[in-house]
């Protein structure tokens, strides 16, 4: 148990003078200057990013996917939509993500964020990329095979047609209406 002598200075805190002055005291004054915070929490935003190759190339997108947006709705009248709807859905996202990286990369978040892994994160992207040019090129091959397909029902059609008004030069097919 403690007498009265040891907890003399003692009020449940640590004793001021203790702490600034004694040189026995843990506390001591920091030699590291205090940084000064700029902007909102520290952000700050990187012109020299923005001034860069990728910073202009994620500007241009923003600003054309924006243009893509506004004049997608524009249109008052359609009369098959589900083109209009899938490219209204395409532009918007465009936007919103195109728009988040900019805002990330110009601020520097991707340096604040150490749980995200961004070299998986851009072979995410990559590989995004390579889907989307597959799935160009699937559906251009089935528009041309179905254009090809068309063509050949048709010509089908009409060599039956003419193949059927020529009954009077196949003696073989009798005609009914006689």
């Amino acid at each position: 148990m403690r007498n009265g002598d040891d907890l003399e200075g003692f009020d449940g805190e640590a004793s001021s003078t203790s702490m600034i002055s004694g040189t026995s005291s843990p506390y001591q004054p920091t030699t590291e200057p205090v940084s000064q915070r700029r902007g909102l929490g520290g952000l700050r935003c990187d012109l020299d990013y923005l001034r860069g190759t990728f910073g202009k190339i994620k500007l241009a997108e923003v600003v054309l996917a924006l243009i893509a947006f506004i004049c997608i709705e524009t249109i008052m009248e359609c009369s098959p939509c589900e083109g209009l709807y899938f490219f209204e859905f395409v532009s918007c996202s465009a936007l919103v993500v195109t728009g988040v990286l900019l805002l990330m990369f110009s601020l520097n978040l991707h340096t604040r964020i150490p749980q995200i892994n961004w070299n998986l994160t851009i072979f995410g992207f990559l590989a995004m990329a390579v889907y989307a040019v597959n799935t160009y090129l699937a559906v251009k091959k089935w528009r041309m095979n179905s254009r090809q397909q068309s063509s050949r029902q048709t010509s089908d059609y009409i060599r039956a047609r003419t193949e059927s008004r020529e009954v009077d030069h196949h003696p073989e097919i009798q005609r009914l209406d006689a």
